[in-house]
């Protein structure tokens, strides 16, 4: 869409731009302009006055009271949760209007409602979101509420802490996706399906990321142990056989919050929800129209662009809203980053560059031999090499730590009331995604050349065929690895209104299609062929520079793969909830529901890598999987405000579910609120969760398993390494996953400190049979023998070895002979013993209003205590927080903003701390990262004529570029010089970004 030159000259244009209306504008700010950098969508009008109404309310949940007089009223109220949490409102009797039975529950908290159109929001007073713009960070209307933890409508769910980042939020971090967004969560772990792992490692299922989508991953638990929403329904899932919900197909310009909850929650939402819920929430409340143009650079090609608008429209018993995002990001190259290198010797680490080359290297008599450069094979003498050397290549150069990315989302949402009491809704979410990389590959090959090769160059005098390591990336290219995913997500429903209950009948599609292709890979057999060929004209040529062999025969030994994976979900639910009975203390309500869903995925491949020609082949993933699901919560009032010891809410769920190829399951939860005062609430909750095996866990065979040979580090051996076969894939007999969860929160609002809030969770998750490998500490299996002696077979029977070595799953990139294999590694996926982790979450929020503005500050992150994961029923447990493939010990968001008039400034703090890197030996110690981001604001005000409704905004991640710790992270294949799991290697990213509310 845009140019690099053309980006940066919209950058320098629109920078001056800011400046001059900044100073022709900064005088003309009303004196009682909103500081909340929220852009005014909608004239304020007054709402037709209501009759009074008697009411009998109890003291109790502010969210709760403020639901019970809009629906008594039916006047429309939005808030946000994060105001109401933890708030009592007092008993309210008598005949009041709704104007004066709100100002009463509202008496003494510091908030206030806002006519907005015929709507009220909630906000703080006297500052607070702009008065024009419905969505008030996290707000729903509270009559309708329905938060993530709870299936009951107007209430915050009982026992669990709940995470939320509001539109505010997002609009001040400075960032442009959602995966961004979602990435700085403190207790979302980067390592698993994510641009910047795959081709890196092989851990948290990263590898099977076809699409190259973003995934979340609470407490490092697994991406497809967190189960994400979209507006509460689930969408289809992307990766190899669905693994996970793909983020990066989700408009961060459209979205109004996020909700997080990090607990399980099994017991309300079934499988996946082991590490917790996250929600994405739409901003289906929108008025007016709001069009988006970012324009950001990075160091390098990392140039981004975004343009987008979204439009809203409120009439009587209806509302739609309609949105638009464009993206795209250049490519990061290796070549632009001093870490992304094999020879790792600058920074303190070794030279993993191999022996392969161009010219190559012939390996005889068990010493290399160096081919010289400058020469094209042809009167190549013995007597010209260079014995006991070797000529390396770097793997990592002219590859792409990032991919090049582009992306259409179009999202639409509409209710309409049908009568009083029936409404219908729906909504759509279509996107198209389209990437292009250079990746690693497998060029560097060990080549057999036999006799019949004119080039043939007899080391040894025994006239046998003669091993060449060749890198042959000069003479293909850089392999290249492109593709995209194309998905679609359509839920609808009716809702109907049964006296205090409520109905909803919905239904549900989704379908998401990923297709890859990698070119100027080696077809093998035509690869043989060419070197056995005789003919000088036509043979290929290993032992010369780069571009030896003829180009007609180069291009015969390119092959390719590609395929395509569909995944398919259909759901279809029935839900009711309201009050069941009154108790002495309040009402006791309840939720109830049935579930039904439907899953399938397929993928077809064409490969060029091993054949005369293509093979096309269709991998036979487990068929349609249905999934029948019923549960029930209860939510009670046991004591109320009034009593001695405090308020005390108590909620029980539980929920059955059947799965037709894995059983069945039964999860219960229990949550306890405890307010003994106003200003504290203590809270706790114990439930157990459940994770149904994946396709992709479930899958065996070509394509998915595959067997290695490669060399270990053993201090038990003579040479320091001990060559063993590796069986990477999934285990046969691969199991449910199930997990019992416990937390407990306090909350507190210091009663002298107004606007401060204090927060902390402790967290703990036993994870049992959680389907894993040990991939992340592949070379230190035969360093720490005890604690990995279930995945390791010494000495196998020489028949064994040989079945293995004969399957064609069988690569062999180091030519390791069977007769030398000395143990065997299972690396497969398979059910662990147990994952124990515990922790706690913590957050500080302080907000106080300052003149005609705000300032705000804040500090969040999670500290976890241990991640004891034990690998088979014989191993000790083994604590494995704060090591390379597993979630630091400590991460911290700090954020501080300030506002004032049309002005306003943001500036955050990420820190990860310090870790162990257990995979070079001995183990190393990687340095804490710590990197501020910043943003700077301008709206203009209200009376600046044309320029009305604009928001410029000028904002810097990675502040001061701070390049990644030193981590020396190596694969079997290749090595790099930093941590992809835990740090971004794109550095200072400055982006200018324009919003006009029309």
């Amino acid at each position: 869409m845009f140019s690099i030159s053309t980006r940066r000259r919209l950058l320098a244009s629109a920078a001056i731009l800011v400046l001059t209306l900044a100073g022709q504008a900064a005088a003309q700010s009303a004196p009682n302009q909103s500081p909340s950098g929220q852009i005014a969508a909608t004239q304020t009008r007054s709402a037709p006055a209501r009759p009074a109404q008697t009411y009998d309310l109890k003291p109790q949940d502010l969210g709760q009271a403020l639901s019970a007089v809009a629906q008594a009223s039916g006047r429309e109220v939005i808030a946000p949760q994060t105001l109401v949490s933890g708030r009592t409102a007092p008993a309210l009797q008598g005949r009041y209007t709704a104007d004066q039975a709100f100002e009463r529950l509202l008496a003494n908290t510091g908030l206030a409602l806002t006519p907005v159109g015929d709507k009220l929001v909630l906000r703080q007073a006297p500052a607070g979101p702009a008065p024009g713009e419905p969505q008030a960070g996290d707000a729903e209307t509270l009559s309708e509420l329905v938060v993530t933890g709870t299936r009951i409508r107007g209430a915050g769910p009982v026992g669990a802490n709940l995470i939320s980042i509001t539109r505010r939020e997002i609009e001040t971090s400075g960032y442009g996706t959602t995966q961004q967004i979602v990435q700085a969560i403190p207790q979302n772990f980067g390592g698993g399906p994510n641009e910047a792992t795959l081709g890196y490692n092989n851990r948290n299922g990263a590898y099977n990321n076809a699409g190259l989508g973003a995934s979340i991953n609470l407490r490092g638990l697994g991406a497809n142990s967190t189960l994400v929403l979209l507006n509460g329904a689930r969408p289809a899932l992307g990766g190899v056989a669905g693994l996970f919900t793909d983020v990066s197909l989700i408009p961060a310009s459209a979205l109004d919050h996020v909700e997080v909850l990090a607990d399980g929650a099994s017991a309300l939402y079934g499988s996946d929800a082991v590490g917790g819920v996250v929600n994405l929430v739409m901003r289906d409340r929108f008025e007016g129209l709001e069009t988006r143009l970012r324009l950001g650079t990075a160091d390098g090609d990392a140039q981004e662009g975004q343009a987008g608008a979204i439009w809203g429209k409120t009439w009587d018993g209806g509302h739609v809203t309609l949105a638009y995002e464009y993206y795209q990001r250049g490519r990061l190259s290796a070549n632009d980053r001093p870490f992304a290198t094999e020879d790792l010797r600058a920074f303190g680490g070794a030279d993993n560059r191999q022996p392969f080359g161009a010219p190559g290297n012939i390996f005889a008599g068990g010493q290399y031999y160096a081919i010289p450069s400058g020469q094209n094979g042809v009167g190549l003498t013995v007597g010209q090499l260079k014995s006991g050397q070797t000529n390396r290549s770097d793997q990592q150069r002219d590859t792409d730590l990032l991919p090049r990315q582009r992306r259409h989302v179009v999202y639409g949402s509409a209710r309409q009331a049908l009568d009083a009491r029936t409404e219908v809704f729906g909504q759509l979410l279509a996107a198209d995604r389209r990437f292009n990389r250079r990746y690693i590959g497998s060029l560097e090959r060990t080549t057999s050349v036999p006799v019949t090769n004119p080039f043939y160059l007899d080391v040894l005098g025994t006239h046998q065929p003669v091993s060449v390591r060749y890198d042959f990336r000069g003479d293909l290219g850089k392999p290249v690895n492109s593709g995209g995913a194309r998905a679609v997500n359509a839920t609808a429903g009716v809702t109907r209104s049964l006296a205090d209950w409520s109905a909803t009948l919905q239904g549900g599609y989704g379908r998401q299609r990923e297709t890859w292709r990698n070119d100027n890979t080696i077809n093998s057999l035509r690869l043989r062929a060419a070197l056995a060929d005789p003919n000088r004209a036509t043979a290929y040529n290993v032992f010369g520079d780069p571009g030896s062999t003829p180009r007609a025969t180069i291009d015969t030994i390119r092959g390719y793969d590609t395929g395509q994976g569909v995944y398919t979900v259909w759901s279809a639910s029935l839900r009711a909830d309201g009050p069941l009975l009154d108790l002495p203390a309040g009402p006791l309500k309840a939720a109830v529901g049935a579930e039904w869903r439907a899953e399938r995925y397929r993928q077809s491949t064409v490969t060029d890598l091993t054949t005369a020609g293509p093979v096309a082949a269709q991998t036979l993933f487990p068929g349609r999987r249905r999934i029948a699901a019923a549960y029930v919560e209860a939510r009670a009032l046991l004591l109320s405000p009034s009593a001695p010891i405090g308020q005390l809410d108590l909620a029980l769920a539980g929920r059955v579910e059947r799965y037709s190829d894995v059983g069945t399951t039964r999860n219960p939860k229990i949550g306890l609120d405890w307010r003994p005062l106003s200003s504290l609430t203590l809270k706790g909750s114990y439930g157990k969760s459940f994770r149904a095996p994946s396709f992709q866990d479930l899958q065996v065979g070509p394509g998915l398993t595959f067997y290695q040979p490669v060399a270990l580090p053993d201090p038990a051996s003579p040479t320091g390494s001990t060559p063993v076969l590796a069986l990477v894939g999934n285990s046969p007999d691969t199991g449910p996953e199930r997990a019992t969860t416990w937390s407990g929160t306090i909350e507190y609002r210091p009663p002298a400190i107004d606007g401060l809030k204090l927060t902390a969770s402790y967290f703990k998750v036993a994870y049992r049979d959680r389907i894993a490998n040990v991939n992340a500490n592949a070379f230190n299996l035969l360093i720490e023998r005890a604690v990995y002696a279930g995945v390791i077979t010494d000495n196998p029977p020489a028949d064994v070895v040989a079945r293995y070595y004969a399957a064609p799953e069988l690569t062999n990139p180091s030519a390791i002979p069977a007769a030398a294999i000395k143990a065997i590694v299972d690396l497969r996926n398979r059910n662990l013993s147990q994952v124990d982790e515990d922790g706690v979450d913590f957050d500080l929020d302080y907000r106080r209003p300052v003149g005609a503005g705000e300032i705000g500050l804040g500090l969040g992150g999670s500290y976890i205590f241990s991640v004891d994961q034990r690998v088979t029923d014989a191993s000790p447990s083994v604590d494995v927080v704060g090591t390379v493939g597993n979630p630091n010990s400590l991460r911290l968001r700090g954020r501080l903003n300030w506002t004032q008039g049309a002005w306003s400034t943001t500036v955050a703090v990420n820190h990860i701390d310090g870790y162990r890197n257990q995979i070079p030996i001995p183990a190393r110690a990687v340095k804490a990262w710590t990197t501020a981001d910043l943003q700077l604001a301008w709206l203009a005000p209200k009376d600046a004529g044309r320029l009305a409704g604009l928001k410029v905004a000028l904002s810097v991640s990675n502040l001061f570029d701070r390049d990644p710790p030193f981590a020396e992270i190596r694969s079997v294949t290749s090595a790099v010089g930093y941590d992809g799991e835990k740090a971004s290697p794109v550095g200072r990213l400055v982006a200018l970004e324009l919003v006009r509310a029309w």
